[in-house]
């Protein structure tokens, strides 16, 4: 005789309306997960709510309003409250000025949006982590370790993002919960419409014959740390599409002070 079925393991996804976050959530849903999707958009929701099902619940809040952040997860019930699973997805960037022309209102929403917001989630939800010897996966970017033009304040972010990762194992160790930094290159989604302001064509441009990675193949990466035993993690993970690779060092080789 065999014992009642475990019942299904619950993921926590921020940023699930659109790009990775969605594509992430809605994989866990096809893998047999329970999920708990977090986005600004509430029609995005309601459509993802209808399209997958009683196993999908949404929650509209912006993940840099921490008060709302907080309201949302105590109105949940009590078996989509046992998180196995944070998923940090939700993130952005903001202008495309180098950092002399940058806007300090632009610099201020992606630090309260990609640190604040991704802490304040975190730190919520660690206890219930620890309980359940759960696992956090957070999503940074390969500018946390290779710098770009007009990107400082976007890959700073992203580089902490990284290094709280890291660092938040070894506060962990011990207690069994998993933690891992996806990293991910070139990926074709809202992203450089957001950050930008670009229309449709701008956004082809932008990509076009540049082959990128798609949000499915971060998201596959993601269930596939998500599903390795609990005795095993990947501390950093790095994506690149084949199409893309490092620059190498510049230098500027005009003449200065008459030689």
């Amino acid at each position: 005789m065999t014992g009642p079925a475990a019942a299904p393991r619950v993921a926590l996804v921020t940023g699930a309306t659109s790009g990775i976050g969605r594509a992430t959530a809605e994989l866990l849903v096809a893998r047999g997960w329970r999920v708990v999707g977090t986005g600004r958009r509430a029609d995005r929701l309601a459509a993802m709510e209808r399209d997958l099902g009683g196993s999908f619940r949404g929650l509209a809040f912006d993940i840099a309003d921490e008060p709302a952040m907080r309201a949302a997860l105590v109105s949940l019930p009590a078996d989509l409250a046992a998180i196995d699973l944070l998923v940090n997805g939700a993130g952005l960037g903001r202008g495309t000025e180098p950092a002399q022309e940058g806007s300090l209102d632009d610099w201020r929403v992606m630090v309260e949006t990609n640190v604040m917001g991704l802490l304040a989630i975190t730190r919520e939800l660690l206890p219930g982590l620890i309980e359940r010897r759960g696992a956090i996966v957070n999503l940074s970017s390969v500018h946390a370790s290779w710098p770009a033009p007009a990107n400082g304040v976007y890959g700073g972010t992203k580089a902490f993002v990284r290094q709280f990762s890291l660092d938040l194992r070894v506060d962990l160790h011990g207690t069994g919960v998993r933690v891992t930094s996806i990293e991910p290159g070139l990926v074709e989604t809202d992203f450089f419409r957001v950050r930008s302001g670009a229309d449709q064509a701008g956004h082809d441009a932008y990509y076009g014959g540049t082959d990128p990675l798609r949000p499915e193949d971060v998201a596959e990466a993601i269930a596939w740390v998500a599903g390795l035993p609990p005795h095993v993690n990947v501390d950093t993970l790095e994506i690149m599409p084949v199409s893309q690779s490092w620059a190498g060092y510049r230098l500027d080789r005009r003449r200065r002070g008459g030689r």
